[in-house]
């Protein structure tokens, strides 16, 4: 990598790491680009050379995020035990513990999923590939084991379950709730939908 690559590089990584601190200290609408700048120690134009907006910023900080999230993942998901519903369980429960570490920059991704945009480069909340096939092969597991119908639709069950998990982040918004109480609610999610796809 030459020097004008290394110094892309580095104004990249302060960027990201402001943007992260900002979205999460005084929320995504409150954020700007030059407040952005500003932080990184930038110029306007370097953020606009290396992002198209402020979106994509969000979806690229949200992305260094889940890469360390689901390297804990892939050291924990092979000691999980209990029934499908009980995994399923952990699995959020381990998301609202990883999230709440910096709730106001979770709740930016999740209302960033409602603009009407659909830039290039952005990967809003809900089309989060990991996430979706984790949840898929505790099903898939679940339905091997017995324990759910094989007549299920799983992609139905994994939309609801995600859907469940962005909702109950209101508690914190609205309450300051932690993640032990988001996992708590998220539990009886889980068992009611769990009664629904129990072999009849």
């Amino acid at each position: 990598m030459g020097l004008r690559d290394e110094q892309k590089q580095a104004t990249r990584e302060r960027v990201l790491e402001a943007a992260r601190d900002l979205f999460n200290e005084i929320g995504y609408d409150e954020t700007t680009i030059r407040a952005i700048a500003e932080r990184a120690g930038v110029s306007v134009g370097s953020v606009f050379t290396t992002f198209a907006s402020k979106a994509e910023v969000l979806s690229h900080v949200m992305e260094r995020r889940l890469g360390d999230l689901y390297s804990e993942f892939d050291r924990v998901l092979p000691y999980l035990r209990g029934s499908t519903a009980d995994r399923l369980c952990s699995i959020f429960a381990i998301h609202y513990e990883f999230e709440t570490r910096r709730v106001k920059l979770f709740l930016a991704h999740i209302a960033a999923s409602f603009s009407p945009s659909n830039e290039p480069g952005i990967t809003p909340f809900g089309r989060n590939e990991r996430l979706a096939s984790m949840l898929v092969d505790v099903l898939t597991d679940g339905v091997k084991r017995g324990e759910v119908r094989d007549d299920l639709d799983l992609t139905l069950v994994v939309d609801s379950l995600k859907a469940f998990y962005a909702w109950n982040y209101r508690m914190a918004a609205a309450m300051g709730s932690d993640a032990t109480a988001m996992s708590a609610v998220m539990d009886r999610q889980i068992g009611l939908v769990a009664e629904a796809w129990r072999p009849r």
